[in-house]
């Protein structure tokens, strides 16, 4: 008797969940070098708020509107990193009814850590894959996903 073909291996081969797996490995080798630069405090949903954050601060609902979560979601992370000190709410100076979210001087040498840890990972993703296919995955990944930029340029 013929055994039946295994339907559930495109659950676990397919392009998204690979994707998804290199992601959160990718992830957590830079948190774990935050955490020896002693920046242990550092979770991903931290990393998610910082990682739309424009230097010059942005509005609490375009941070939403970036990260993919609800106002509410957002603004318990700022809280976090208010009391972390990483980031700050101020007025904004073109809507004095709007606040933004800005880096804290303290959250701009955090910023520069996790930049070093970005490096880090990255370089050890470069030496474990090989500069070509390194190339071919930055430059397959930019043109897949260049609609999807979301910080502007401040």
């Amino acid at each position: 008797m013929k055994k039946p073909p295994d339907t559930t291996l495109w659950r676990q081969g397919n392009i998204g969940r690979l994707l998804n797996n290199a992601v959160r490995r990718f992830e957590a080798r830079v948190l774990e070098v935050m955490s020896e630069k002693g920046h242990s405090e550092t979770r991903i949903a931290h990393v998610n708020l910082t990682r739309n954050l424009d230097v010059g601060g942005t509005r609490l609902t375009e941070l939403a509107r970036r990260a993919e979560m609800t106002k509410q979601a957002m603004s318990e992370l700022v809280d976090q990193c208010i009391a972390m000190g990483l980031v700050s709410r101020t007025g904004d100076p073109s809507d004095r009814r709007a606040r933004l979210v800005t880096f804290t001087p303290a959250g701009l040498i955090w910023l520069e850590a996790f930049r070093d840890a970005l490096d880090v990972a990255e370089n050890e993703m470069r030496a474990e894959l090989g500069d070509a296919l390194m190339d071919a995955i930055l430059q397959g990944l930019n043109r897949y996903a260049a609609r999807f930029g979301t910080l502007s340029e401040n």
